[in-house]
């Protein structure tokens, strides 16, 4: 069973933030890489039950997963990434460059 997970992406002025809902899982079952700008968020979780009763026997697998990639703009500082999870979201923080962060408003003299 696989299903991808809603992804909302906002851009702050310091940096970006990617939240994944992913009810059910747990912060172990997710692995985050970032390679050549692109950033990939996986997820796998396993489960088995069994059930024995009297003559009936019942084994279930659960089984899901699911890879999304991102192409961080240039603007991203994808060394400084940090990541935290609760209450099922998945929540990725992109800080921006320094040259990319919005400059204060300054007063120029006229001469």
């Amino acid at each position: 069973n696989t299903t991808l997970p809603s992804v909302n992406i906002k851009e702050e002025d310091e940096h970006y933030q990617i939240e994944v809902a992913a009810p059910g899982l747990d912060k172990e079952d997710f692995k985050i890489e970032f390679e050549n700008d692109i950033l990939r968020i996986f997820s796998e979780k396993k489960e088995e039950s069994e059930n024995n009763s009297g003559k009936y026997s019942r084994k279930e697998f659960s089984y899901q997963s699911f890879c999304r990639s991102f192409t961080l703009p240039q603007t991203a500082d994808g060394e400084k990434i940090t990541a935290s999870y609760d209450k099922g979201i998945l929540m990725v923080t992109i800080p921006k460059k320094e040259e990319a962060k919005p400059k204060a408003k300054r007063l120029i003299d006229i001469m």
